[in-house]
């Protein structure tokens, strides 16, 4: 069986939408909590698919929590495997540091669902799905575009939302993956946070259940499409 490993930060911050397609596309799905796993004995190549999800640290981090020193090391890994790797939010913002962009505070937040402006570039990529689609941005942080990646979308708040290396590495800055039917878990969790931000948890709230059917819809066929691909670089067919 083909194996998806996760690297969740923050509990409610899953897989969301993208777990049962890559359970129906024949993965066994894993998850590995890097504030309480110890990453040093994973083998960053073994995964068929490696997803580095979000979490409301930074990418820089590693003093205030030394857990992301062994997760920096594992993507730093995986990226020289040059195996499937998906990062969101932070996990992209991870790559890029990798990959030696800076990262940093935007000086505000943004946060709800939005549409992207996909650059030609995206418009040929997996991403096309996502064009008129609102999705959920959740981020006060920032990366700028890697060396050698392609740059794949972008919002009037934040100008890189997206970028591939390739086929096999997919970093996004929004959350493709969230569920709209469990978004009181995210504002719940982040309560302290939307308050800082002044953003209206009713209105997330009710964008989620106005957009959250087409954001799934859109999200399997970036997916569907994205998997396809991978599979003549290391995945196995189903």
């Amino acid at each position: 069986m083909k194996t998806a490993l996760a690297l969740r930060h923050i509990h409610f911050e899953d897989l969301g939408t993208l777990e049962q397609l890559l359970r129906e596309r024949g993965f066994d799905v894993r998850y590995l909590d890097p504030a309480v796993d110890d990453l040093t004995v994973v083998d960053a190549g073994s995964a068929d698919l490696i997803v580095a999800l979000g979490g409301p640290i930074g990418a820089f981090d590693e003093d205030a929590y030394p857990f992301l020193a062994a997760e920096l090391r594992l993507i730093e890994q995986r990226l020289a495997s040059g195996r499937p790797l998906l990062g969101i939010c932070l996990g992209a913002q991870l790559i890029a540091r990798l990959s030696g962009a800076k990262v940093a505070s935007m000086g505000y937040k943004e946060i709800g669902f939005g549409e992207l402006t996909l650059t030609e570039d995206g418009q040929n990529s997996v991403l096309a799905p996502l064009a008129g689609v609102p999705v959920l941005h959740w981020h006060g942080d920032r990366f700028d575009l890697p060396a050698g990646g392609k740059l794949l979308a972008s919002t009037p708040r934040c100008a890189q939302q997206a970028f591939a290396f390739g086929d096999a590495v997919l970093g996004l800055q929004f959350h493709l993956e969230a569920d709209a039917s469990q978004i009181e878990r995210w504002l719940v969790g982040h309560c302290a946070e939307l308050a800082q931000a002044g953003v209206d948890p009713r209105t997330v709230r009710e964008d989620a259940r106005h957009h959250g059917a087409a954001l799934a819809k859109a999200t399997r066929l970036v997916m569907e499409d994205w998997l396809d691909r991978l599979q003549g670089m290391g995945v196995r067919p189903e």
